[in-house]
């Protein structure tokens, strides 16, 4: 696999965790798996331990990089390409709301370094079977194989986000390391400017999205521009396969930061955590009233404008909410504001680690999850599993994750509001309000808490697919 991000260590978006679990699931299925990234500081400061080897991989380009090795707990290998220059930096696609003007060159270098890799390891006698590409940073490992001599290489390129394009003005291509004469023959040139995407789209011998509901909305050129009919006129069909969660970290059997476990046929613990939070909040200790929580980023596109806007009719209903987001997100300082004009009410928790996200999820009854954008999302999944029934919108992938109860819970998963409105939102928490009151209620939770939303089914789904592109490609 060729990624920027693999969490713990290095994470920006969702993609950093459906990276790290597909390659844990992979291996649990007796796979060999390796995923090469470049090498962040974040990385060793969150304790991976990594050999420097004694021999720089030598480049297409000419120049050389140096390369590190690691392995994580879970048996899969890390390969890490050291260029200081470019990598050794807070962020990973950029600050703030600002891309590093260099991320051509940054990528470019991702991409050549990968598949320099690819052949040096064919030249050793240990050749790959096949290469796992993950979003635009990493689109451009087919072509740069293609330039290099040997064997061709079967590849699949996943796009966990396809608003993120690897979108650039026309005199970046030097930075990319692609000749002119090759944009073009090569899918790269979309609207007048580079798109990496785009080039990973015709390079790449499979298509895969987050999830079916994302792979449909992705064909469609309000979410995804130019884009959208390259896709659609692609030969290759643009299969959609919904993340997982991790099921040694996202278990409220075994959860660590919870004060106490529970699991579905018993979750009388939950009211502890329930309680403690509380508390910890500064809110009446009243454990029959439900607990909403939100989880950022807190942008518009996460809907936290609407959950904003229907906070104060909200506010009448007898509920608590906590949000947890950054304090360096576009919104924070509304919701903060916010947060004090309801503080009986509402809490919000800034810059929280996965500890404390943790802890609100084994406390919370209800997971909100108001998205205008959502490829899959994992804050439903990870209520669900804890027993905290998600309250969503109809965006993407939360469509595949969420089934709408019916008015006598007796089925469903959790509930939908298709109304992206403060009012649509306020309708879908009255539905909520309105099952925890049902003497139904514990056997809803009980059946939410035991789908199965482990990683074990989504990577038997990768590997149906990579075996149909090495059938194809053999």
């Amino acid at each position: 696999m060729v990624a920027a991000e693999l969490a713990p260590y290095v994470r920006q978006t969702d993609a950093a965790d459906a990276v790290a679990s597909l390659a844990k699931a992979l291996r649990q299925l007796g796979h060999d798996v390796t995923v090469a990234l470049p090498r962040f500081p974040g990385l060793e400061a969150a304790g991976l331990q990594l050999a420097r080897r004694l021999t720089p991989l030598p480049l297409p380009s000419g120049g050389e990089v140096t390369v590190l090795d690691g392995q994580l707990s879970s048996g899969v290998r890390v390969v890490l390409f050291d260029a200081p220059v470019l990598f050794e930096r807070p962020g990973v696609y950029g600050e703030g709301e600002e891309e590093y003007p260099d991320n051509p060159k940054r990528f470019g270098l991702l991409s050549e370094a990968a598949a320099a890799l690819v052949r040096q390891r064919a030249q050793q006698g240990q050749a790959f079977d096949l290469v796992h590409l993950h979003d635009w940073p990493a689109a451009l490992v087919p072509l740069s194989l293609r330039r290099l001599p040997g064997p061709s290489l079967p590849s699949v390129l996943t796009v966990h986000d396809v608003r993120r394009q690897g979108s650039f003005p026309l005199r970046d291509l030097d930075a990319l390391g692609i000749p002119r004469e090759l944009a073009e023959s090569e899918g790269l040139l979309l609207g007048g400017k580079i798109n990496v995407l785009s080039c990973g789209i015709a390079s790449a011998d499979a298509i895969t999205a987050a999830s079916p509901s994302y792979a449909e909305e992705m064909l469609q050129e309000e979410l995804s521009g130019p884009l959208g009919q390259v896709f659609a006129s692609s030969n290759k069909p643009l299969i959609g396969i919904t993340n997982g969660v991790d099921y040694a970290q996202c278990n409220p059997a075994t959860d660590t930061a919870l004060v106490s476990r529970y699991d579905a046929e018993d979750a009388t613990n939950k009211g502890r955590s329930k309680s403690k939070l509380l508390l910890e909040l500064g809110f009446e200790l009243e454990p029959d009233r439900p607990l909403f929580a939100a989880f950022g980023p807190l942008t518009a596109d996460k809907g936290f404008d609407l959950l904003a806007s229907a906070l104060p009719a909200l506010a009448k209903q007898d509920l608590a909410l906590v949000i947890a987001g950054r304090s360096a997100e576009p919104m924070y300082a509304k919701i903060q504001a916010l947060a004090s004009d309801y503080s009986d009410v509402f809490a919000l928790l800034a810059d929280p680690d996965d500890a404390v996200l943790h802890r609100i999820y084994g406390a919370a009854d209800f997971v909100l999850v108001p998205s205008r954008h959502e490829p899959c999302g994992t804050a439903q999944l990870f209520g669900q599993r804890y027993g905290a029934l998600p309250v969503v919108s109809t965006s993407g992938g939360l469509k595949d994750t969420v089934v709408d109860c019916d008015a006598q819970i007796e089925t469903g998963t959790g509930f939908v509001f298709e109304d992206l409105t403060p009012r649509g939102l306020a309708s879908g928490v009255g539905r909520a309000l309105a099952a925890y009151a049902s003497p139904m209620w514990p056997r809803l939770r009980r059946r939410v808490m035991r789908l199965d939303l482990s990683w074990d089914r989504p990577a038997r789904r990768y590997l149906q697919v990579y075996r149909q592109t090495l059938a194809v490609s053999g």
